[in-house]
């Protein structure tokens, strides 16, 4: 006699699904320790300092607050209220289709500078007029400058090649009383990026450049419509905006891209050896580095660095050299020591 078979068990209900949330991003790097944009911006107090941000203000698919940053009216106008709540810029604007920098990324390349100047210097930050900054393609929005004196009061020059930019440039000194702390000054020679810009004696310790990093205008906006497809790709049916680069195209693609660019700065730097301190450059590619690598070492560099960055989802570096030896560095340095 076999042994009755055990009731089956009662089939159980599958548990009703759950609606799909979406999860935010990690961030793969931070921003650098001394960068006033950590975690997530306060919007409430943004839209205090700047009510004219409230009407940009989303909720992202993640529900929290930001901007469409596919809107370059919102992003001005962000930037705007960023640029006048951390660093006391009352005014501010740029025109139509001429870059407009993410802050947070500019004040890291700032920031990653005066780590460099500091290395040298026991560790200690030089701050004040005595140290001279050169922005080269400052273009109009002038944030390098805004943001080196705001943090360290550091001196600027910036050059650009585009009258327009230059214009806007001074109108944003101008109108925050900056004139004494930030310069500007035309590159005359559009094919050229230092020969003739600098005075003989003229000294900087530090140079700064945000390269354009396309090769064509063709190439350029191909690009841009990468980019704003990837910001606008909740809304596949939403309206590009016009890709208009008028101005901005000297920002954006030069002959030769990225590399043709920075080697050419490289040898350029050679002429002006003994009246810079540390010259730099971002790289937006990190493919691009052995070419440029290659050219500090033709250019006789006595010493160079990558130095590496991370906004957020984006890495980013810049390559600084020096054509000082270590004593002249040190004689360089003397000049930062407070006079009593």
């Amino acid at each position: 006699m076999t042994a009755p078979r055990p009731p089956k068990p009662a089939r159980q209900k599958p548990a009703p699904k759950t609606p799909a949330t979406a999860v935010a991003p990690k961030e793969k790097a931070s921003l650098h320790p001394r960068n006033r944009h950590q975690g997530r911006y306060d919007f409430p107090a943004l839209i205090k300092s700047s009510p004219e941000l409230k009407k940009f203000v989303i909720i992202n698919p993640y529900g929290k607050e930001s901007i469409d940053f596919a809107s370059p009216e919102a992003v001005r106008v962000f930037n705007r209220a960023l640029l006048k709540s951390f660093y006391g810029i009352a005014h501010w604007d740029i025109p139509a289709d001429y870059l407009c920098p993410p802050v947070p990324g500019r004040a890291d390349y700032v920031h990653f500078l005066a780590d460099l100047l500091a290395s040298g210097n026991d560790g200690v930050i030089p701050r004040g007029a005595a140290v001279k900054v050169l922005d080269i393609g400052m273009g109009a929005n002038c944030v390098y400058p805004l943001i080196g004196y705001s943090d360290y009061r550091w001196q600027f020059l910036g050059s650009d090649i585009d009258a327009t930019a230059i214009a806007a440039a001074k109108a944003i000194i101008q109108s925050n009383g900056l004139n004494k702390a930030i310069q500007v000054r035309q590159q005359s020679n559009p094919k050229q990026i230092l020969t003739g810009l600098l005075e003989s004696a003229e000294r900087f310790d530090l140079t700064l450049c945000n390269p354009p990093f396309h090769a064509s205008l063709d190439e350029a906006t191909r690009g841009s419509t990468r980019k704003w497809r990837a910001l606008g790709k909740a809304d596949p049916k939403r309206k590009l905006p016009v890709l208009n680069f008028g101005g901005q195209a000297a920002e954006l693609w030069c002959e030769g891209g990225e590399v043709r660019f920075v080697t050419q700065l490289v040898s350029e730097s050679v002429q002006v050896a003994q009246q810079v301190l540390w010259f730099s450059t971002l790289v937006s590619k990190a493919s691009n580095l052995p070419a440029i690598q290659a050219a500090l070492s033709k250019a006789g560099v006595l010493e160079s660095q990558v130095v590496e960055m991370g906004q957020g989802q984006k890495q980013s570096r810049f390559v600084a050299w020096t054509f000082q030896t270590p004593a002249q560095q040190q004689v360089w340095r003397e000049r930062w020591a407070p006079k009593n």
